[in-house]
Order: structure tokens, then C-alpha cells, then sequence
């Protein structure tokens, strides 16, 4: 190379490193507005599908929907939750994958940090659950071995406070699977469509994060028996049950994913979701009797200071109480021996904590049936 060249090719370098730093100040600048942007107010929106030729189909509001150009430097995919320009409806920024906001902001735990240890009272519920989630899940081979189906799922059934969500998290536990718990009513939606996409969203969202137990309490209010007088306000709740009906049957084969739902009011199901392959096992839990309170009881008191308890005469005192009865009982004492600034829980504390919560009770009564 001769000396010419290598003064070229100097100069040459030099005025690339002058570009440079200009297309650097221009970015530096672009980025300033961008963020000043994302600093005012921003529509949200949902991809609903992306185009083959790289346009994107995206819905801000029901009812509302637009075809956006390709975008270079995003790239949504159909599901997609996304910010948009207030008056350009430009994507700036990508808030979740595939799962809407609705849905992913719902209780998504890596792994509940309930165990078995902690549910008194429910052997017979807690060997049943452990046969028809746990099994499968951790030894799948089992039933390759005899040539038979997995269970697809359970149904928790029983009066409020019995155990029915904390036996869920426990099974989720122990097989180390992600819990994904909603309630049923999170499910009926004011428009039309809403509730079957949140519905499938959910299963993405199970499906994305396997081995993962999805767990529906009071799956009563979108799994009602349904009549031949449909009313308009209970088509969007059946279109939502039929789409659940739907991806059950599709989810029944999928290992790695458990269906759990609980309900008190077994007695209102319809009988499409009770039929087996959708809930392979019903799993009653009643009240429990007066061993299974003093059980109840030392669980949840084994990390209080206590003094002269009796858990057997607490037991006796306690009939027609549920789980969720006794940690409030239990709860309620800790509060009277905390309010007079007293180092131990004793006897006395439960005792007055009993006559509170029985006088609650049947106030509640009297205000309801009066």
C-alpha cells in the first residue's frame, strides 16, 4: 500500500468516525423523544394478529381495531399486550408476551410455599388429591407402564373454610408445579368475547410455564347448570363456560398441566364439567369433626407462646366450626393476649376469643334472617 492510499483510507476513516458520532447524537436524540413520549399518557392495546406482510392488527377498545404498518425495530406477535401513540397508534413498547394484562396480573406463584403439614384433619382428601394430580405429574410412566390415561383434573367440593385452597397450594407444592389461582368471577366479562380470550389465556399462560396447576375457585359462577331460558346477561357467561368445556378437553392429554377447581355449591354444576375426563375425581370436605379441630388448632398455634391451653376442651367447644373458623379463633386470642401487653396465650384468651367470634356469628344470623 502506498502512502497515498493510506492517507485515503486515513481520511476516509476519519470521516466515518464523524458520521458515527452524529448518527449517535441523532439517536441519543431520538431515544430523548421516544421517552418523553412514554412520559405522557399512552393508549394500550392488544395485537390481535400479525399479517403476512408484516402489518399488525391491533384492538385499543371494544369494538375499536386498526391495521398498523411494519415496524422495523418492534416485532409483536399476535396476543402481544403493547403501548400505543395517542395519535398515531405507533407501538412503542411491548408490556407482556401472548398473555393480556388481565391475565397475567393474576396469582402466579413459582411454587405456593403451603405443604401438606400445614392442613389438619383432611388425610382421606389430601391421599385423594395426591392420586389424581401429584401421580401424574411426578410419574407419569406409571400409567404409561399400564396402558392407561392420566387424570385430566379435580374437583374440590365443600362448605367455605374447609381447606379446599389450601390443599390446592399444597399439591402444587409438592409437585413443584407453578400455581395459577383465579376465582370464577374473574371470568365473567362485560363484553362480548372477553371471557372465553381470558379463558384460553389462562391455558397459554399454563402452558408457557410447565409443569403448572391451574386452579379455578368457585367455578359455580360460570359452570352453572345451564336452562333453557337463557336471559342476556347469561350468554356471555355460557359462551365462557362452552370455551372452558373446550380447552379442557383440549388440555386433557397435556402432561405437565393439572385442572383443580373448588366450589361450594356442587348441587348448581352443570353436568358437562362433572362428566370424567374433565374432572376424573370429586373430592367432598366437610366440617371437620372434633379430632380434626384439635389438629387444626395445634397447627396453627405451634409458633405461639402459649400457656395452659387446652386443646381438647377448645376441640369440644368448637362444633360446626371450619378451618378457616379456627385460624380466626386463633388469631383472635393472639390479639387479646397482645392487647394486654401479656408474654403468653393462655386458656383465658381463647375462651373470650370464642364468646367474640360465637356472638359475631349469630349476629350475622340474626341480621340476615331477620
Amino acid at each position: 500500500m502506498t502512502e497515498s492510499d493510506a492517507r485515503k483510507l486515513q481520511k476516509k476513516l476519519t470521516s466515518l468516525e464523524k458520521e458515527n458520532e452524529q448518527l449517535k447524537r441523532e439517536l441519543s436524540g431520538f431515544k430523548d423523544i421516544i421517552d418523553n413520549i412514554k412520559k405522557k399518557p399512552l393508549l394500550i392495546g392488544s395485537v390481535e394478529r400479525v399479517l403476512e406482510d408484516g402489518r399488525v392488527i391491533v384492538s385499543h377498545a371494544p369494538g375499536n381495531r386498526i391495521i398498523l404498518p411494519p415496524n422495523d425495530l418492534i416485532e409483536p406477535q399476535g396476543g402481544d399486550q403493547v403501548t400505543l401513540h395517542p395519535q398515531s397508534y405507533q407501538i412503542l413498547e411491548i408490556l407482556s408476551r401472548k398473555i393480556r394484562g388481565h391475565v397475567a396480573s393474576m396469582e402466579l406463584m413459582e411454587s405456593p410455599d403451603v405443604t401438606f403439614e400445614d392442613i389438619g384433619g383432611l388425610d382421606a382428601q389430601i391421599q385423594a388429591i395426591r392420586e389424581v394430580v401429584e401421580l401424574p405429574m411426578l410419574h407419569p410412566e406409571l400409567f404409561e407402564k399400564l396402558g392407561i390415561d392420566p387424570p385430566s383434573g379435580a374437583l374440590l367440593s365443600g362448605p367455605p373454610g374447609t381447606g379446599k385452597t389450601l390443599t390446592a397450594k399444597a399439591i402444587a407444592n409438592s409437585t413443584n408445579a407453578r400455581f395459577i389461582h383465579l376465582v370464577g368471577s374473574d371470568l365473567v366479562q362485560k363484553f362480548i368475547g372477553e371471557g372465553s380470550r381470558m379463558v384460553r389465556e389462562v391455558f397459554t399462560l399454563a402452558k408457557e410455564n410447565i409443569p403448572a396447576i391451574i386452579f379455578i375457585d368457585e367455578i359455580d359462577a360460570i359452570a352453572i347448570k345451564r336452562t333453557s331460558e337463557v336471559y342476556k346477561g347469561d350468554r356471555e357467561v355460557q359462551r365462557t363456560f362452552m370455551q372452558l368445556l373446550s380447552e379442557l378437553d383440549g388440555f386433557a392429554d397435556t402432561q405437565g398441566i393439572m385442572f383443580v377447581a373448588a366450589t361450594n355449591r356442587e348441587d348448581v354444576l352443570d353436568p358437562a364439567i362433572l362428566r370424567p375426563g374433565r374432572f376424573d375425581r370429586v373430592i367432598r370436605f366437610d366440617l371437620p369433626d372434633e379430632e380434626a379441630r384439635r389438629m387444626i388448632l395445634k397447627i396453627h398455634t405451634r409458633k405461639m407462646n402459649l400457656k395452659g391451653v387446652n386443646f381438647q376442651d377448645l376441640a369440644k367447644k368448637t362444633e360446626g366450626f371450619s378451618g378457616a373458623h379456627i385460624k380466626a379463633l386463633v388469631t383472635e386470642a393472639g390479639i387479646k393476649a397482645l392487647r394486654g401487653r401479656e408474654e403468653n396465650i393462655t386458656q383465658h384468651h381463647f375462651n373470650n376469643a370464642l364468646t367474640d367470634i360465637i356472638d359475631k356469628e349469630h349476629s350475622v344470623k340474626d341480621y340476615i334472617y331477620s
